[in-house]
């Protein structure tokens, strides 16, 4: 019997049924079916980002009334126009006065105002590609929002990451989870490569790897110095992933020169030369998110897939009537127990704050009340 505390912990397995949820941030246009096989790279849905809008005050370029912009107008709505070609153009006094207004942008006229004397000219759409980022299996199909991909894969997750997703081949740079990875260990064969270092990673090899075209480099500690002066500038609480930097990082223990966990080190050891998807992506606060290394595993038999599957099942629906669970905190600490409700409405409790609890009946019969965040999901 395990236990996995219902705020999430890190997860760190062999063998784990992975789900991705690939999802476009506007309705668009899913090009894969349910069951098809996919790569890494394959785009399973795609759409179009609207062009931003420039508003140009053609009435001022002109000299003109605002309700006669319209009559001095060369483009007319829907019409495409080039950057600097002109909008408009005002003739008076025999050609000696001549006035021009010029795009500031290509793109496409959208709106003609007679009331201020503007036009609006909308830059072209911007086409936006959302990828499998796993290999694996199309569970599900959102149509018009995108797909949940599947695969059985070694799954570890990280304390902390920065970078977003990437994939390449697990490279070995490490031979204890206690060596430091310094620059000169970083050759022209690392490139493309997601290199497993040990306990520390020196601000040198950062930037060296950088030079050098790794995706992505997973170790077991940073130096807060070197992490910002890699970045250029002191990393906030808010949401990472979206640095562009160059390559993804994980750190999987935490801050200074810290040993990695001896499991997760052989467990990358053992998938030296495999595929690896990583995404650096960390949020601390509400809604947690991990930064995670996912490495696909093939030729698993059918039951395991039927114990993966049971297994993810259970931990995706998280709590609920009939979960076993143990109170982590007092005047329970150590209970176990089952679930037996999951009321709607925030309570108040002891500290009279008001939060979300749970009914659970232990084992000696007693029935309870308590938050939470008091108790931990028992893996069975």
């Amino acid at each position: 019997m395990s236990s996995q505390a219902y705020t999430p912990g890190l997860k760190r397995k062999e063998l784990y049924l992975v789900k991705k949820v690939r999802r476009l941030p506007i309705p668009g246009k899913v090009l894969v079916k349910k069951n098809e096989v996919v790569s890494q790279d394959t785009v399973v849905a795609m759409t179009s980002n609207p062009g931003e809008p420039c508003i140009v005050k053609v009435a001022n370029d002109l000299g003109v009334d605002l309700d006669d912009v319209e009559q001095f107008m060369l483009k007319k709505v829907g019409d495409s126009v080039e950057v600097g070609e002109p909008l408009a153009f005002y003739k008076a006094f025999f050609g000696l006065i001549k006035k021009k207004s010029l795009s500031p942008i290509s793109g496409t006229v959208e709106r003609i105002s007679k009331v201020t004397g503007q036009v609006i000219v909308r830059k072209p759409p911007v086409p936006l590609e959302v990828q499998a980022y796993i290999p694996g299996t199309i569970v599900e199909v959102m149509p018009g929002e995108g797909v949940v991909v599947q695969t059985s894969a070694t799954f570890i997750q990280g304390i902390f990451g920065i970078g977003g997703e990437t994939n390449g081949e697990v490279m070995m740079v490490a031979d204890t989870p206690s060596d430091v990875l310094v620059a000169e260990m970083v050759t022209s064969k690392c490139s493309g490569k997601v290199l497993v270092a040990g306990s520390l990673v020196m601000g040198e090899a950062l930037g060296k790897a950088v030079e050098v075209g790794v995706r992505a480099i997973v170790v077991g500690g940073i130096k807060d110095k070197d992490l910002m002066d890699f970045l250029g500038y002191e990393i906030g609480v808010a949401i990472t992933g979206q640095e562009e930097v160059g390559l993804t990082l994980i750190i999987t223990e935490g801050f200074g020169k810290m040993d990695m966990s001896e499991k997760t080190f052989a467990l990358l050891r053992k998938c030296e030369g495999k595929l690896a998807c990583v995404n650096g992506a960390t949020q601390i606060r509400a809604g947690v998110m991990r930064p995670e290394i996912i490495i696909p595993v093939e030729d698993v038999s059918a039951v395991q897939l039927v114990e993966l599957s049971e297994e993810a099942s259970f931990v995706s629906e998280g709590l609920r009537s009939g979960t076993p669970v143990r109170i982590i905190r007092e005047p329970y600490f150590g209970a176990l127990g089952v679930v037996t409700g999951l009321p709607v409405e925030l309570q108040k409790v002891e500290s009279q704050s008001k939060v979300r609890v749970l009914r659970a009946e232990l084992e000696d019969g007693r029935r309870v009340v308590v938050p939470r965040a008091n108790v931990e999901i028992i893996e069975e």
